[in-house]
């Protein structure tokens, strides 16, 4: 029996980096259908809220770096970042031209199959620091070829469909909120929330008692 699962995630947020690309792993060596739900990040959906504590920022560069270091991954902040904000002043720019475009293509990868491979590829050029300007060239084009998709097609989408995808956006949010979290990256199996990516082993258990099996090698 196939499982299922909601992945929500920000591609904005370093620990929903830090968790795809182990997810996606679990969905192709195990029977189980996660779908990637793609939100805002909170820096766009509730600005006021974001780092109201000044050590809060502090602390998210500081761990989600030692948390890379420990697992293994190739990490760094983004050049550039992609939410365009002034981390001084915590002032979000108004002019936004990567975060929206990132999000909608996210949601019509899910619509398409192929949420988790096109999350994982883009965020790896994004946070990896083995590019520098992801946004430029054609670092996205082939990121999105690694996970089966046309970036040409993709923007066509997002362009004719942007109001739609946004309400697709909003309602992931909404569902991220009825499992009882707020939070990415959250796992939800059943109802249940797993956040943080240090929760994927946690997560996995309890798919093991629904009954999750390995795919045929």
């Amino acid at each position: 029996m196939t499982l299922s699962a909601d992945l929500y995630f920000s591609f904005r947020s370093p620990y929903s980096y830090l968790a795809i690309g182990r997810y996606r792993e679990l969905s192709e060596t195990h029977d189980v259908d996660i779908a990637l739900r793609p939100v805002y990040p909170i820096a766009i959906r509730d600005p006021d809220i974001l780092f109201t504590n000044a050590l809060q920022g502090r602390y998210i560069f500081i761990d989600s770096a030692r948390s890379a270091q420990m697992l293994g991954i190739p990490y760094r902040w983004p050049r550039p970042d992609p939410v365009v904000q002034d981390m001084m002043t915590r002032k979000v720019s108004e002019d936004q031209p990567y975060i929206y475009r990132l999000t909608r293509m996210g949601q019509i990868a899910q619509r398409l199959g192929c949420g988790l491979a096109f999350a994982d590829e883009v965020s790896k050029i994004i946070w990896s620091g083995e590019v520098d300007d992801w946004h430029e060239g054609d670092h996205l084009a082939n990121a999105a070829a690694r996970a089966g998709l046309d970036l040409v097609e993709l923007d066509a989408a997002v362009s004719a469909e942007a109001e739609v995808l946004d309400k697709e956006i909003a309602a992931n949010q909404d569902s991220l909120a009825a499992a009882g979290h707020w939070g990415v990256p959250t796992l939800v199996v059943d109802g249940e929330p797993f956040f943080g990516q240090d929760r994927i082993e946690m997560a996995k258990w309890r798919l093991t008692q629904k009954g999750l099996a390995s795919r045929p090698a």
